[in-house]
């Protein structure tokens, strides 16, 4: 009975492990929302009233579930330190939703013809329908998610998603904090003292919570006296939004909308059950066991109850709960912030906190998770497959310029079209840049895991993989020559989008058969193949 009331008692390690935990999530909310609204004029009401709601929700519902988990856990082994495993919304394949799905549909919407709201209603069921397919996914995956980890090469898993958090979720947030350095360079610096190198802030307050009062204090107290110049934006009146994310089957009519975006969403679900499997063996490390298959089922349903409740992105279990539980968090932390941002969505509190902070307080955090996800891609990989894992990193950096010259404001329209069917010596090169970013988590994916055969020595199997690369080039899996990312028959291209899609898949199809000749002969293993 002790051990289940200590549980149940609020305290300071769950005081530090709330603060942590909301501000991340927080910090996300923050992203999509200025993404949305900032970079894609997405109107406000949409988001706040009818996307962060059910969003929200899915965090409610998983936390809950997780602190439930901790609990029997505790009265089963008759302890008190059993730390709840810590869920929340994730960051890469969020921002990925935003920059990636929800802002270019909305805009491909209104170029058809649709006016504003009209498209910011198909955009936002758009959204709930890749959270309802990617909620499906990862169920299905839960039961075979070891199985999966054991046939796609880490350096494949991980310096994919790696990549995201670098050039997606670490530079687009950099950029932000410095077009208000002097707020963001600061609260930047507390995150990697005290995250990063480990030192200690006054009375042990956490590094998270410091750089928001800091950021917070530097922009409202210097913003006003104009030292921030156009970086500051005075705050609005406070709103009243009240929103039930009430089950609906909008998802149903964004299903058709989701086909063009499944070569982002299957990775996207695929990497998270992966990571589940992968958070989970470090909390069991910590000391506390819980069931695989419970913790990615719970993710899973998280992901699903948020997407017909109008979410728009996937739930997971965030990697540190060992660092949660070297805080002294037990499992009230998670139910506390599952209430506080799960109600925050319904009384509209989250959207006013979000539309408070600028994202040069908040994206610290982020900058801090994409150094922490590239760096455990390195750590976590065998040494000799790190050029896997750099080589991973090349079709997400494409992704990145063709999203920058995408935006109308940096190239025009008409002058983008002209760019992808430049005649030159080669591919015209937005073209290259284009169908090298389209499908880049699974182009990582394929790329790092034949760098790692070749250092194996595996040499057919890598050929096999180069294989499977021509295959899903042809249909624009990967490599599609459409702007929007969208996957289509081959043999329905013409003009110079043939001529790209053609010459992509022969290359593959070329060095598959060069790597299938190397394999013949008896001294075909490299020396990088033995082990360093």
């Amino acid at each position: 009975m002790t051990s289940t009331i200590a549980t149940r008692r609020f305290n300071s390690g769950d005081v530090n492990g709330f603060l942590g935990l909301v501000v991340d999530n927080l910090s996300i909310l923050a992203f999509i929302a200025g993404a949305l609204i900032g970079i894609f004029q997405f109107p406000a009401e949409i988001v706040f009233q009818r996307m962060f709601p059910g969003t929200a929700f899915g965090v409610l519902v998983g936390n809950a579930i997780y602190t439930w988990m901790a609990r029997r856990l505790a009265r089963r082994e008759g302890r008190e330190d059993v730390t709840a495993m810590p869920l929340g919304l994730d960051a890469p394949t969020s921002i990925g939703m935003a920059l990636l799905v929800l802002g270019p549909a909305f805009v491909s919407y209104k170029q058809a013809g649709l006016d504003e709201h009209a498209a910011a209603i198909a955009t936002w069921q758009l959204g709930m329908a890749s959270l309802v397919v990617m909620g499906v996914l990862k169920f299905v995956l839960s039961f075979f998610g070891a199985a999966v980890q054991r046939h796609v090469p880490r350096a494949g898993l991980l310096g994919s998603i790696a990549g995201i958090a670098l050039v997606l979720m670490g530079f687009l947030p950099l950029v932000e904090i410095l077009r208000v350095p002097v707020v963001g360079l600061a609260g930047l610096g507390i995150v990697l003292y005290a995250l990063v190198a480990r030192g200690r802030l006054p009375f042990g307050l956490p590094g998270v919570l410091v750089a928001v009062l800091v950021g917070a204090l530097l922009y409202f107290g210097l913003g006003p006296t104009g030292a921030l110049g156009s970086g500051y934006q005075p705050p609005g009146a406070w709103q009243w939004r009240f929103a039930l994310p009430w089950p609906n089957l909008g998802f149903l009519d964004g299903l058709p909308l989701a086909v063009p975006y499944l070569p982002l969403l299957l990775p996207f679900g695929l990497l998270m059950v992966v990571g589940g499997i992968n958070v989970n063996e470090s909390a069991r490390a910590a000391g506390d066991d819980y069931p695989t298959r419970d913790i990615l089922l719970t993710e899973a349903f998280s992901t699903l109850v948020a997407g017909v409740c109008g979410g728009v992105a996937q739930t997971t279990p965030y990697i540190g709960q060992p660092a949660y539980k070297a805080m002294g968090a037990r499992s009230a932390y998670t139910l506390a912030t599952g209430l506080f941002i799960g109600l925050g969505g319904v009384f509209g509190y989250v959207s006013n906190l979000v539309e408070l902070l600028p994202l040069a307080i908040l994206a610290p955090i982020l900058v801090f998770v994409a150094i922490s996800i590239t760096t455990q891609a390195f750590e976590a990989t065998p040494q000799r497959y790190a050029a896997a894992v750099v080589f991973s990193f090349f079709p997400p950096i494409a992704r990145l310029l063709a999203i920058k010259l995408g935006d109308p404001n940096v190239v025009a329209p008409d002058r983008f079209g002209t760019l992808m069917t430049q005649a030159g010596h080669g591919l015209p090169e937005l073209a290259v840049l284009v169908a090298l970013g389209n499908g880049f988590i699974i182009t990582s994916m394929i790329w790092a895991s034949f760098v790692v055969a070749l250092i194996d020595a595996r040499l057919r199997h890598a050929a096999a993989i180069v294989l499977l690369g021509a295959a899903l080039s042809a249909f624009g899996i990967i490599h599609s020559v459409e702007p929007s990312g969208g996957i289509y028959l081959p043999w329905t291209l013409g003009g110079s989008a043939a001529d790209v899609a053609w010459q992509f898949t022969a290359a593959y199809v070329v060095l598959a058969v060069l790597i299938g000749a190397l394999s013949l002969r008896r001294d075909a293993a490299p020396k990088s193949a033995e082990p360093r």
